[in-house]
């Protein structure tokens, strides 16, 4: 079978290539692909620091061919949507069933596809910061894959939701999703006026997550989870903790679904897709075969929302 693999010649590009079949164990089903979604995360990972060889891949989209051997998770048939640490742009997988959701009938592989790492990513970070009716939510990077999950769940839980975007004609697209106000990434230190927040999304790094330390209220929480920035993130601690007990937490969602079964999030997700309470933003769609453009092009932030390839 075929799998995208990183090859070094000398510089690294994402190709597809023959690997071996995957072999499932007791609790393992096989999962024929049909669409996977790329993070710009992992994409990073094999152009900067993967060895070559590499197989890339958590979000991925298809239908079981063969029900675990133990008797649990989805049947064959059952269309779902699912997660693995690496290795999942591939024409079949054996994958854990604590990482399967079988998906409502109304919602395409290619929508589900989007909903692993940015999906479960905005919503364990919304959950950090407890009920949402009536308090005011910041999300940065909001045009990005995880951004445009957060605008629309925190919109959805009651929030007062402002977006922060890196360019005007993401505007639209931001209200779209659900925020009440978007102001400009660049701009956003002088924004007070839109502050201060109860909530802040952070994954744009350094000088953006020292400055949204500064606008939490009293009790507030700032979740980071990424550096799109690549820089370090001074921080006054004293304009931080003057201002009450506001909180800094880290959000590393591959980390965190080795503790929480990412079949649960994404059932939930799923649920909600398929309700039309969450619509997933694709605004590219290609043939796997085009794996290296579609990378590249995440990569130079030509991608707003999610980028999804089909596997044929």
């Amino acid at each position: 079978m075929q799998a995208v693999t990183l090859e070094k010649s000398p510089d690294p590009v994402l190709v597809l290539s023959d690997v071996a079949e995957p072999i499932p164990g007791p609790g393992d089903a096989l999962v024929r692909v049909e669409a996977f979604s790329l993070n710009l995360g992992e994409v990073r990972r094999g152009y900067t620091m993967a060895a070559a060889g590499w197989r890339p891949g958590w979000d991925f989209a298809g239908t079981v061919e063969k029900a675990a051997a133990d008797g649990s998770g989805p049947k064959a048939g059952t269309r779902v949507v699912g997660f693995l640490e690496e290795g999942a742009w591939a024409e079949r997988l054996a994958v854990p069933v604590r990482a399967l959701a079988a998906l409502p009938d109304s919602v395409t592989t290619v929508q589900a596809a989007t909903l692993p790492v940015a999906g479960l990513t905005a919503l364990f970070a919304l959950e950090r910061a407890g009920p949402l009716v009536g308090r005011r939510v910041l999300v940065s990077g909001a045009s990005g894959g995880v951004g445009h999950f957060a605008l629309q769940l925190a919109r959805a839980g009651g929030a007062h939701v402002v977006a922060a975007v890196r360019r005007p004609e993401l505007v639209a697209e931001a209200e779209a999703d659900g925020a009440h106000t978007v102001v400009d990434d660049a701009t956003l230190a002088a924004a007070g006026a839109h502050g201060p927040f109860d909530v802040i999304l952070e994954s744009v790094g350094g000088a953006a997550l020292s400055n949204a330390l500064t606008m939490l209220t009293r009790t507030g929480v700032c979740v980071t989870f990424g550096n799109s920035s690549r820089t370090p993130a001074p921080v006054d601690a004293g304009r931080f903790y003057l201002t009450g007990r506001p909180r800094l937490e880290g959000l590393y969602v591959l980390s965190e679904l080795r503790h929480v079964p990412p079949s649960e999030g994404l059932g939930r997700l799923g649920r909600l897709v398929a309700d039309g309470r969450l619509k997933p933003r694709i605004t590219l769609e290609a043939p796997w075969t085009d794996i290296e453009r579609v990378a590249r092009a995440l990569v130079d932030r030509q991608v707003a929302g999610k980028a999804v390839l089909r596997v044929s």
